[in-house]
């Protein structure tokens, strides 16, 4: 084994075995990848092999799509048959519901060039002919699922890989990694020691593992998982023999299984409800090639839906069940990205989907190792989306949970429970009593709307329980003044003697004077959006960020990745150390008034001002912005102090009529004033000019912002697309994001995010579209459930146009 290597890569499945070729391929030749046994040993061996593009997020089912079109490259290579069978596939849907979200799923194949289409259930049972078509109301057919062999990938990917230079050393075991006093690390086997500038933890069923090593918990749980192979049929001999082809895939989404051909037989796989942990606190090291005990009164339930669905599975025998453990996070996404406050360590894991999605992680993170950027947008496998909340015992909860949903429908507005609640406010308690409804925001309890005693949402892709009670809760915000819980937004706290020169390399507006606040967007080397932030400058020396919540561990990586090393820069995120209120509305300043001996007027305290001032008895910090393009404020405060703060605003208010908002209403507000928002409008694959954010770029400013080169490129070249808000001719059903914009008949755009906007009783979109198309009249489409909707672009705020009500 060498002693010195620029990647050691730790685990020889599919996903570590990717990473290794990709880095290969890349002209990284000095790396070895490390497996303790045979590669395959852990979950790979056992894989079912199917193969799929689509996902719940565009940006990961892109890389889906990447990882299939990948394995004829790897092959030609290698010289290794990967096994691959492009059979084509049909999704199944037994319920209008079902099939409301299958109509999405095509939709959003529409843009991202997935060959999709809508068939019915008797042109189903043409294609697939075990099924019952009497079973099912529709279905969708997909030309690109297939089958592959689990274990010829993953050599095909290891010989390739070291066709182009890369080493594959296995039975070598990892028993310890150490960090250097210069940085890189040790990493310690069975066979002798490696130094290494960067480690990859592609453990697999030992993930959680190798993560301990270095201090590290990652939030991965293995889930025993079941599929059945049967002995030989004569319908699929049959169909073989007629047609020259395979029976293609299927997915049963309401019998929550998945099924292809194997051999002469079929393979029939489920997720069942009463599901299994497997070793759910430490993953034996001596597990190799073995498979658990079947427990086929498990899966029973599922297999009863599958034998009516299916009719010919009544009439074969099973010739054997597959048990073999897989490891899930807790929202079935992979875990993927550099590790905040190790330099140099990465993560690979929780790549459940290893034969749809290992490709495109080894993709992705080849990129983000040589080139400092993922090269595409994968918020929804960043390792950064959970933070040191995603406890063990959390972990397990929702990886349960999200396990026996695996084929449910999520609708837009379903909160899921498990797992809740774990962090919350002072203030829950109250607001719970007056009839809050919950959701959950980077692991914290969030507000969405306020229900009446015997309300309840009741889950649909359309209008629901909720529309007429979150409209009330906009009307008192535009009408008098409203309150609301903010605490789900990141705070941080930048102090130092260098903190303003390097808030002027980190972000790329103009610094505020003292006392005063700025919108900020944070760039990129590429001139892409990183973040955007309200930054306030307190003091001298003493700032305020707020921003994304659920981005908290993606920035704080990226801050501290940017610190000067002699120490003259602090920066600490505040998490629930700070809690927060709004208030907003035309009254907003007079509840404020009646709390506080500062003086809140406009003279004194303008847009964009901040102080520090007592709320009652409470300190406060306290600046006069608002998300919902009214006159407010927000107001944050210690802990200690919420409540306190919470009834002296709400007994100011009750003489202006002060009722509280949730989350959506204050999505309501915010498109009424084509407000974008993190992770939605704002992500790392647009620039601030295509996002509408240019005007808050300083360009011209002396500091040498990150980015600033590439958006000046951006602002001269003009970018490729535009962010537009639309009015939607909408009927019982708005936008939720992924939609397609159509225009003069073909689709040219996506949807970020919308909603209704009961204020202006209009439905609204907001979305990107190509830089040539985004300023004409007419022509525009949305489709919603698989209809199109006539779509206007709104150019001018449907309230408060001229921005009078905010600055008032």
């Amino acid at each position: 084994m060498k002693s010195h290597a620029k990647v050691v890569v730790i685990g020889g499945g599919v996903v570590g075995c990717s990473v290794l070729f990709h880095l290969a391929r890349h002209g990284w030749t000095d790396v070895v990848l490390l497996e303790r046994d045979e590669l395959t040993s852990g979950s790979t061996w056992h894989a079912a092999g199917g193969m799929h593009t689509i996902n719940g997020d565009p940006n990961v089912a892109k890389l889906q799509k990447y990882t299939i079109s990948l394995y004829k490259e790897i092959e030609e290579l290698s010289g290794q048959a990967t096994g691959v069978h492009l059979t084509g596939g049909v999704l199944l849907a037994a319920t209008e519901a079902r099939l409301d979200w299958l109509r999405g799923v095509v939709a959003k194949g529409r843009y991202l060039g997935i060959d999709l289409e809508e068939i019915s259930p008797n042109e189903a049972a043409e294609l697939m002919p075990l099924l019952d078509p009497k079973q099912f109301v529709g279905a969708v057919r997909n030309k690109e699922d297939g089958h592959l062999d689990p274990s010829g990938v993953t050599h095909a990917y290891a010989k390739a890989a070291r066709k182009l230079g890369a080493e594959v050393e296995r039975f070598t075991k990892v028993e310890d990694i150490v960090r250097r006093p210069d940085g890189s690390w040790r990493v310690i086997t069975n066979k002798g020691e490696a130094v290494a500038e960067h480690v990859v933890n592609a453990g697999g069923l030992w993930a959680r593992e190798v993560g301990r090593m270095v201090g590290l918990e990652l939030p991965v749980l293995a889930m025993e998982h079941m599929y059945l192979i049967t002995e030989d049929m004569p319908e699929v001999a049959a169909w073989n023999q007629k047609t020259g082809t395979e029976i293609i895939h299927a997915v049963d989404f309401d019998g929550e299984l998945y099924l292809r051909q194997e051999r002469g037989g079929m393979l029939m796989g489920t997720y069942e409800k009463a599901n299994k942990p497997w070793s759910e606190f430490q993953t034996p090291w001596n597990f190799g090639h073995e498979l658990l005990e079947p427990d086929i009164d498990r899966i029973a339930p599922s297999l009863e839906v599958g034998f009516r669905h299916f009719p010919a599975f009544q009439n074969t025998g099973i010739k054997q069940i597959i048990n073999g453990p897989f490891t899930f996070a807790p929202d079935g996404n992979p875990l993927v990205g550099p590790v905040r406050g190790l330099p140099g360590f990465w993560v690979a894991c929780g790549v459940m989907a290893g034969f749809s999605q290992g490709g495109g992680v080894g993709l992705a993170l080849s990129n983000w190792m040589i080139e400092g950027d993922p090269g595409a947008d994968i918020w929804a496998m960043d390792v950064a989306r959970y933070g040191d909340w995603a406890t063990m015992a959390y972990t397990n909860a929702k990886v349960r949970e999200n396990y026996s949903r695996r084929f449910s429908i999520r609708f837009p507005n379903e909160e899921l429970p498990a797992g809740r609640p774990l962090k919350t406010t002072p203030v829950y308690d109250a607001l719970s009593a007056k009839g809050a409804q919950w959701g959950v925001s980077y692991g914290l309890e969030v507000p969405l709307w306020y229900a009446p005693d015997g309300v309840r949402d009741e889950f649909s892709w359309r209008r629901s329980s909720d529309f007429d009670h979150v409209a009330k809760e906009v009307a008192a915000v535009r009408g008098g003044v409203g309150l609301a819980e903010i605490s789900n937004f990141a705070k941080y706290a930048v102090t130092g003697e260098g903190a303003a020169a390097w808030l002027d390399r980190m972000l790329a507006c103009k610094l505020p004077k003292r006392g005063r606040m700025t919108l900020a967007p944070m760039l990129k080397n590429d001139g892409r959006l990183i973040g955007d932030f309200t930054l306030a400058n307190i003091d001298d020396g003493e700032w305020f960020i707020a921003g994304s919540g659920i981005a908290e561990q993606y920035h704080m990586r990226w801050f501290e990745a940017h610190l000067p090393k002699n120490g003259s820069v602090r920066i600490e995120a505040l998490g629930q150390k700070l809690t927060g209120l709004a208030i907003a509305g035309p009254k907003a300043r007079d509840v404020l008034a009646k709390v506080t001996r500062a003086d809140v007027s406009n003279a004194a305290f303008p847009f964009m001002a901040v102080a520090r001032m007592d709320i009652g008895m409470a300190p406060c910090l306290v600046g006069r912005v608002s998300y919902t393009g009214d006159l407010g404020y927000e107001i944050w405060v210690a802990p200690e102090y919420q409540r306190a703060a919470f009834g002296a605003l709400t007994a100011a208010g009750e003489e202006f009529g002060i009722g509280l908002f949730g989350s959506r209403a204050l999505n309501a507000l915010r498109l009424e004033k084509n407000y974008g928002s993190w992770a939605r409008e704002y992500r790392p694959i647009y620039g601030p000019l295509e996002a509408g954010l240019d005007r808050f770029v300083a360009y011209g400013k002396e500091a040498d912002f990150i980015g600033k080169a590439a958006a000046l490129a951006e602002r001269k070249q003009g970018g490729k697309l535009r962010l537009r808000a639309f009015i939607v001719d909408a009927a019982d059903a708005d936008v939720i994001g992924d939609e397609p914009i159509w225009f003069d008949g073909a689709v040219r755009g996506w949807v970020t995010s919308g909603g209704y906007a009961h204020h202006a009783k209009r439905s609204v979109a907001m979305g990107y579209v190509p830089r040539e198309i985004a300023d004409e009249a007419d022509g525009f489409e949305i489709e919603i459930l698989g209809k199109r909707h006539g779509a206007r672009i709104q150019s001018a705020p449907l309230f408060d146009a001229n921005f009078e009500r905010m600055r008032a």
